[in-house]
């Protein structure tokens, strides 16, 4: 049975009167997944397209429209490069430049030099042009001249050759050759004619092409890989001179641009100096220097450098900055050992020597004078602080006349090879710490008004009181009996109090305040304990205001940038103002890359500056409440010193334990040494306690004799 399909619409051009079709055969309904895809062609301007940009992004193409482009520019720059030139000695052009140049450089002596050389130039021309117009004349009178008097010279020597050769005919004979060589060099130029205009042109745009060659006078993505890379490329005024114009200085860049060819003007010699160069850079009227100073980073890039390696400073000059530029990755590169690590042999001088510190960026030894000069070192966390400031006492510590107080609130050990070598030596970070750090500073300021008292012209030993890590003394929230802070910035503060008094007048009795700290702020480093220091320095740090906080305005304002810094990478290079320190004229500042001591190195330096003293005893400060052998204390303060005055014997003894002996008077001292059988004695009419009676009294005592006293 087969079943007729009705269409659900009917065709409105079919009239329903007409008799219906036979009936047609039966019609399969195919479902939507069984009917073929349909595939349109591709028109052909799709295709067309298509291959098209296949071929344009080929590689083979970009090669091949690179050479194309590239060998093009060589000839079209060689020629304005040659059409310059030519156009520059026929005219004033240049002398008009170089007029402009000087103007906009504001150096007007030089625009009137040039102004005068191209009048001089201008005088030139117009005398030759005139004796052009008279120039015919002459040469007709001078070829009449030369063409008789030639032809005449030939016929004397014919005739001088006829007689000689008793021939006639050889009057002419000199004559002929004459014509003969005219008719050989006509007939030569004859056939050499067509190949050299062939050849002419080809040889001249190898010439222009050179000069373009020369010049890479074509555009960059266009040139080689390797004279597109420009990492390391020496610095040439040109190169200089183009990237103080991109700069971004509107007044600069119009100022280059009018000088032409002559921007090199504005530039000083090129020198080297040390791993870079340096050029003195006088900039046109309109132009501040600080502008250029704010533009580091895009000059640095300008000159195909990293921002670390190049320094902007102010020079002397007015209108002129000063630009160091490294050499690249020179920077990156490690100094060598210091001399302390290398030379066994060296001694320190405190008053008259300078300890070597590391290299500035010349690569010059960096020396600095201590003498009598309060000194600051600030940095980031981590960035070799300790170990700059600790180089300096490693020097110092070879002269042995050099006393030191020294508390290191860090407590890791950087410090530890001082034992032995400093009268006090306090280490840890707690409240504690702080306290007894204080107090050893107030014993500074105390030692420091006895020695204001005494006589006029008494000499004093050097005592340095170092402080590391002092940002944890100033921020230490610990008080005394009385309210008074330990720390703080305020006047009530003992620690702030204390470094004052030796900032205002410690200087004069060679008693001298050395500080270490952290990311300075006005809450860990006061205004007035900062600027008291006469050698400040910085490592890198976060922000400018934070270097005007470690060096001051004036350093600051002058270019230095510790600021600028690589945390991290830069890990002992540090920014100094100092007058204990060669600074460049006219610099407030100077860059020194410290060499680096490490523990082991250190400890050999210690050792050989202890070789160089008597004994010395280093008094550590013991926790409270513990219970204290008095006889042994005093041993221990006595050290290796074979007598000591019972003064020193009661400071050195409160020093060690201020709860236990702080108290003590001259009868105490007397009393435990009697009762051990070490009484003290005179010597030279003073009252001593000698080393060898108290070693014996301690020898010979049974456990029930000995003397001890509550901590």
């Amino acid at each position: 049975m087969t079943e007729n399909v009705v269409p659900l619409f009917k065709n409105p051009t079919t009239s329903t009167d007409e008799p219906p079709a036979e009936a047609a055969a039966p019609v399969a309904v195919l479902s939507v997944v069984d009917e073929p895809p349909v595939v349109r062609p591709v028109p052909l301007w799709v295709r067309t397209g298509r291959t098209a940009r296949t071929i344009a992004t080929h590689p083979r193409t970009r090669t091949a429209a690179g050479v194309v482009v590239r060998h093009g520019s060589y000839v079209l720059g060689g020629t304005r490069v040659v059409a310059k030139r030519a156009w520059d000695g026929r005219t004033a052009a240049r002398y008009e430049r170089m007029i402009r140049a000087a103007e906009a450089a504001g150096n007007y002596e030089a625009a009137a030099d040039w102004e005068q050389r191209g009048a001089a130039f201008r005088a030139a021309r117009h005398k030759r042009r005139m004796d052009l117009i008279t120039s015919p004349e002459r040469l007709a009178k001078n070829a009449a001249y030369g063409t008789g008097g030639t032809i005449g010279g030939l016929l004397v020597i014919g005739i001088a050759l006829a007689i000689a050769t008793k021939e006639p005919s050889d009057v002419v004979t000199p004559l002929m050759a004459l014509v003969d060589l005219i008719h050989f060099m006509v007939t030569f130029v004859t056939v050499m004619w067509g190949p050299l205009v062939a050849v002419g042109p080809w040889v001249a745009l190898a010439g222009v092409w050179t000069v373009g060659r020369h010049r890479q006078a074509a555009p960059n993505w266009a040139l080689p890989a390797t004279a597109r890379s420009t990492d390391g490329e020496p610095i040439t005024p040109s190169i200089v001179v183009k990237a103080l114009r991109d700069l971004g200085i509107g007044p600069l860049r119009n100022a280059i641009k009018e000088m032409g060819d002559a921007g090199a003007s504005m530039l000083g010699p090129i020198t080297i100096a040390g791993c870079g160069i340096e050029v003195d850079v006088t900039l046109p009227s309109g132009v501040s220097t600080n502008e250029v100073q704010g533009k580091r980073r895009k000059l640095a890039e300008n000159l195909s450098r990293h921002e670390h390696e190049v320094f902007i400073t102010i020079p002397v000059a007015a209108r002129t900055v000063r630009l160091w530029v490294a050499d690249s990755g020179a920077l990156d590169e490690p100094i060598g050992p210091s001399p302390l690590v290398t030379d066994d042999t060296m001694t320190a001088d405190y008053t008259k020597g300078k300890a070597p510190w590391g290299q500035d960026l010349r690569g010059d030894a960096a020396a600095l004078s201590l003498y009598q000069r309060h000194l600051l070192i600030t940095g980031l966390s981590n960035q070799g602080k300790t170990v700059a400031l600790r180089s300096l006492a490693l020097w110092l510590a070879l002269d042995k006349s050099v006393q030191f107080l020294l508390g290191d609130l860090k407590g890791v050990g950087d410090w530890k090879m001082f034992d032995g070598l400093a009268q006090v030596l306090i280490q840890g970070p707690t409240d504690e710490h702080v306290v007894q750090v204080v107090e050893m500073v107030e014993g500074a300021v105390d030692e420091m008004n006895r020695r204001i008292q005494a006589p006029p012209g008494t000499t004093f030993p050097p005592l340095i009181v170092l402080v590391d890590e002092a940002q944890v003394a100033f921020m230490c929230p610990a008080k005394d009996e009385e309210k008074r802070p330990y720390g703080g910035a305020k006047a009530n503060s003992r620690y702030f109090m204390a470094v004052r008094k030796i900032h205002n007048q410690g200087r004069a009795v060679n008693v001298l305040m050395w500080q270490g700290t952290q990311d300075p702020t006005n809450e860990n480093l006061p205004k007035l304990v900062r600027e008291g220091a006469h050698t400040r320095a910085s490592l890198a740090l976060g922000t400018e205001s934070q270097a005007r906080m470690a060096l001051g305005d004036k350093a600051v304002d002058g270019g230095a940038a510790p600021n600028l810094l690589r945390p991290g990478l830069d890990q002992g290079t540090l920014v100094l103002a100092s007058s204990g320190i060669t600074i460049p004229a006219g610099q407030s500042s100077i860059t020194v890359r410290t060499h680096y001591i490490n523990d082991d190195a250190a400890e050999v330096i210690t050792d050989r500056a202890k070789a160089l003293r008597d004994g010395i005893t280093t008094l550590t400060v013991i926790e409270h409440g513990e219970e204290r052998d008095a006889l042994a204390d005093i041993a221990t303060v006595l050290g290796d010193t074979p007598r000591v005055l019972t003064a020193d014997v009661l400071k050195r003894l409160s020093a060690l334990s201020e709860d236990a002996y702080g108290s003590w008077t001259p009868g105490d001292l007397k009393r435990v040494l009697e009762d051990a059988g070490a009484e003290p004695y005179k010597s030279d009419g003073r009252m001593v306690v000698g080393r060898d009676r108290v070693q014996r009294a301690l020898t010979n005592r049974t456990e029930d004799g000995s003397a001890s006293v509550e901590g």
